[in-house]
């Protein structure tokens, strides 16, 4: 381990320590997920923003809950960190023969076929009764919506065409509509997951990242509706005095500008 790697260990074990901080002594493998997650969507935003100083703040944050995550598992005698360490290593030579090995491989495709490959021996050993059983039910719903679709694809289950998806599409958002109609809740809420599923599914067949497209989406209308209240409070207003034309108005406005 490096020096540095060695006192974040160290500080980790402190605070779990009798002597350490009764917060980070009350927690255990499972009650800090939530933050975990927190900090990664933290990491995404200042990617996303190519804010290197930020980023290389939040990747010390990801690291910090990988080692307290760890060090907690530790304490409750279920793995240790050199565990976590030697295993994701040996796995990551094992899954680069090209690299480690003998074998051959030149191009990113075929990296990834052959990672595939490996990843799908590696669940057999495991006898999973299911493809899908190794997709966390925890990753958020467009990642594991997204995850299903490529799984069943690669057995054949899936569409022929574009074409076929943007049926599919409509045929759901007319089933939507009709459950709208109807005043059904539970229909409504089982017809729009199924648009949002049939619109994930598009998105893949135009190789277009979901996640990413509202992530994107998301930021333009911030942007825009930014460009409203900044517009707004220049006259002295407030977008509670503004009527919905006003704002329309600026709206356009501010996408024009884009």
């Amino acid at each position: 381990m490096s020096t540095e790697f060695e006192k974040l260990v160290n500080t980790v074990r402190k605070l779990r320590s009798e002597e350490g901080c009764p917060w980070d002594r009350e927690q255990h493998l499972f009650s800090v997920k939530n933050q975990f997650i927190e900090e990664a969507f933290e990491l995404l935003d200042a990617l996303d923003k190519e804010d290197i100083a930020n980023i290389r703040e939040e990747l010390g944050d990801v690291l910090f809950h990988t080692v307290f995550h760890s060090v907690m598992a530790e304490d409750e005698s279920r793995f240790s960190l050199d565990e976590v360490i030697s295993e994701v290593n040996a796995k990551l030579i094992r899954r680069h023969p090209h690299v480690f090995g003998t074998e051959n491989l030149t191009s990113s495709d075929e990296v990834l076929a052959n990672w595939d490959e490996i990843k799908k021996q590696e669940k057999k050993a495991k006898l999973a009764e299911s493809i899908l059983n190794d997709i966390p039910a925890a990753y958020p719903s467009v990642m594991r919506a997204l995850k299903i679709q490529e799984k069943v694809r690669k057995v054949g289950f899936d569409w022929e065409k574009p074409e076929d998806c943007f049926a599919k599409l409509t045929e759901e958002v007319q089933e939507f509509h009709e459950a709208f109609e109807s005043g059904d809740k539970d229909a409504m809420e089982h017809e729009l997951g199924d648009v949002l599923f049939a619109v994930i599914n598009m998105s893949r067949f135009c190789k277009v990242n979901p996640d990413e497209a509202l992530r994107k989406a998301n930021d333009r209308f911030v942007k825009r509706f930014k460009h409203i209240e900044r517009e707004l409070k220049a006259k002295g207003r407030s977008c509670e005095e503004a009527t919905l034309e006003e704002m329309e108005n600026l709206w356009i406005e501010a996408k024009n500008l884009e």
